[in-house]
């Protein structure tokens, strides 16, 4: 696939293909129509044939050059498939081109400082685990790294001191930069503001701009009731998390537009962290007999 990809990517190739696919021709002929001398004409018939795309056949005095479409199908298909990938509902794709949406329309909106202040974002979730597995995720360093991203992106610093007064610090990078050669992708420095174990959980936080300051501050609440108790289903918790945004500047557009699809994709990953942790948890549990009561 690489060699024909190489040998399509050239113009005078291209229309050779092109007229290729008309009809059989020789070298002359199709010199002649590809307004080419016969040399280079010759020379890019040879890498098309060395790709596969097309075959000759001495024929008389002349060498006739045909196109072989079965190649082409399959680069056609392969095409296809990445452009169904790329497209795929609910995929990278869709969730980057809905960000790129609420970019442009926060942009026009950001007209002065303040712009956002007052915004709020509410998010609930039904989660499997009590709350006082929920909690440890919430505010335990090792297993708050594990989901509080969106997808794509890695927790690369995090500090989260769970008392009041305790210091957040939260940089993150791209998933795949395992070696940390690209620019962090996003840092947040913050402070704790109510911690009521099981219960919940308040903190400021603030992403901070590429030159140092801050785009502006989100006030985050976090509240967890137990739920799901009936016979069989374990213990689950419900968490409702609002965030409301204050002193925004005119540089946090970008910012901003994120806080929904991001934040919801963190929840998602807390979701599926949790669920883990219970499939693990039914798996250490020692088999009942019909002896035990």
């Amino acid at each position: 696939m690489d060699a024909l990809l190489a040998a399509l990517a050239d113009p005078a190739r291209w229309r050779l293909v092109s007229l290729l696919a008309e009809r059989p021709r020789p070298v002359g002929v199709l010199a002649r129509l590809a307004e080419a001398r016969q040399p280079q004409t010759t020379k890019h018939l040879q890498a098309l044939e060395r790709a596969g795309v097309v075959t000759s056949e001495r024929i008389g005095q002349r060498r006739v050059y045909a196109l072989r479409s079965a190649p082409l199908r399959e680069l056609a298909a392969e095409l296809a498939r990445l452009a169904d990938s790329a497209e795929r509902p609910g995929g990278p794709g869709e969730t980057h081109e809905r960000y790129g949406l609420g970019v442009h329309a926060e942009r026009r909106a950001a007209g002065e400082a303040g712009w956002a202040d007052g915004r709020s974002f509410r998010f609930h979730r039904e989660l499997p685990g009590h709350p006082d597995l929920v909690w440890r995720h919430l505010v335990e360093a090792t297993l708050l790294a594990r989901w509080w991203t969106p997808d794509d992106l890695r927790v690369s610093e995090l500090v989260f001191e769970a008392r009041p007064g305790g210091r957040i610090v939260q940089e993150y990078r791209d998933i795949e930069d395992t070696d940390g050669t690209d620019p962090v992708a996003g840092r947040a420095e913050g402070v704790v503001e109510d911690v009521r174990p099981g219960e919940r959980l308040a903190y400021r936080l603030s992403p901070l701009l590429p030159g140092g300051g801050t785009a502006f501050t989100a006030h985050v609440e976090l509240g967890l009731r137990p739920t799901g108790t009936g016979p069989g289903t374990g213990t689950g918790t419900e968490l409702d998390v609002h965030w409301r945004i204050t002193d925004s500047t005119v540089d946090s557009a970008d910012f901003v537009a994120g806080i929904e699809t991001g934040f919801g994709q963190s929840l998602d990953k807390l979701a599926a962290a949790l669920t883990a942790a219970d499939d693990d948890r039914r798996r250490r549990q020692p088999p009942t007999t019909a002896t035990d009561h």
